[in-house]
């Protein structure tokens, strides 16, 4: 197995961004992928990225390309991509993809249609891959500018998990190693849908006692989905789980949960997306994890609701009036 010294990334979006920046403090070589050329061409002349993440200056050691091939060559790659461009964006890369490359998928969601999670789009697109994730409570700015920040990084390989997690660890960076993908990717997904929700409940002005009980009861949801999948429940007591839906369902730096308190204070879908460069997961995301819940026989009332109201028009007053009226149950 090689030695990790060159990280290649795919997306130069905020996250992909920030973790360029956060592998080069750890001493790595890193060539970052760009999707549009103004943003590569920014990182290479400017050494900044004043679309996704500007006000922070940029190690001019970062290489920015838009040439697939470019990444090739790198002992270990981070795919970036939003969840719902993934499988076109690492079609690009497939041909030549050496045997045995690390891929470590950074996206949270729920792929559309297929109702694949990243690592199954990777898997099919890029089979000569390993495979790991990278997923936990992370804003992008605050690991640019070396806040401190702990994640999970999930692999079936110890080994690779091991090297992977010392190559990208930083005193403020610090990777802790599991070994259940599923469950790390599956908290990543639906903690979005439900950051929304908790929006809501804020821009309804509903209260902290509200919001605590939904958070709750979404990380209920996130578990079993998780479990049904093949995942580990104690995964979703970690960083990738519990950890990243506090922050997501607390702070409005999270696209996620701003996009609800727009909504819950009035604005429409189209009113709450305008403006933003960044893509809100969940808003993409809604609709297939309930297809997959329903799929998986899981019941997962909290994200029906917020799919209800983002992609089938119900009433948002109606919808919340329904939570409300559902039976008493028990809690586990």
């Amino acid at each position: 197995m090689r030695n990790i010294s060159h990280i290649g990334i795919i997306g130069a979006g905020a996250w992909g961004t920030a973790l360029a920046v956060s592998a080069r403090r750890s001493g790595l070589k890193v060539t970052l992928w760009a999707h549009e050329a103004d943003v590569a061409d920014a990182i290479r002349s400017k050494h900044e990225n004043p679309v996704f993440l500007p006000g922070i200056k940029l190690d001019p050691g970062i290489a920015a390309t838009t040439e697939p091939d470019a990444l090739l060559e790198t002992d270990a790659v981070l795919a970036v991509a939003p969840a719902q461009f993934l499988r076109p964006t690492l079609a690009r890369f497939a041909p030549g993809w050496p045997e045995g490359l690390p891929l470590v998928l950074c996206a949270k969601g729920i792929e559309q249609g297929t109702l694949d999670l990243m690592t199954e789009v990777a898997a099919e697109i890029l089979p000569k891959a390993a495979l790991a994730v990278l997923s936990g409570p992370t804003f992008a700015i605050e690991v640019a500018r070396g806040l401190p920040t702990a994640v999970t990084l999930a692999c079936k390989d110890a080994r690779l998990g091991a090297k992977l997690v010392s190559a990208l660890g930083t005193r403020s960076l610090r990777p802790y190693l599991g070994d259940d993908p599923i469950g790390a990717e599956v908290g990543g997904a639906v903690k979005n849908v439900l950051a929304i929700a908790c929006g809501i409940v804020s821009g309804k002005g509903f209260g902290d006692n509200a919001r605590a009980a939904l958070i709750t009861r979404g990380l209920a949801e996130i578990v079993r989905l998780a479990v049904a999948k093949g995942g580990k429940p104690e995964t979703l007591m970690g960083l990738s789980g519990l950890g990243d839906l506090i922050l997501t369902a607390n702070s409005t730096q999270s696209r996620n949960f701003s996009v609800g308190v727009q909504l819950g204070q009035g604005k429409t879908l189209a009113e709450a997306l305008a403006g933003k460069s960044s893509v809100a997961e969940g808003v993409a995301s809604a609709a297939s994890t309930v297809a997959l819940g329903r799929k998986m026989g899981v019941e997962m009332p909290i994200s029906q609701a917020v799919d209800a109201v983002l992609n089938q028009g119900a009433d948002l007053d109606a919808t919340i009036e329904a939570l409300l009226s559902r039976p008493f149950k028990n809690e586990v």
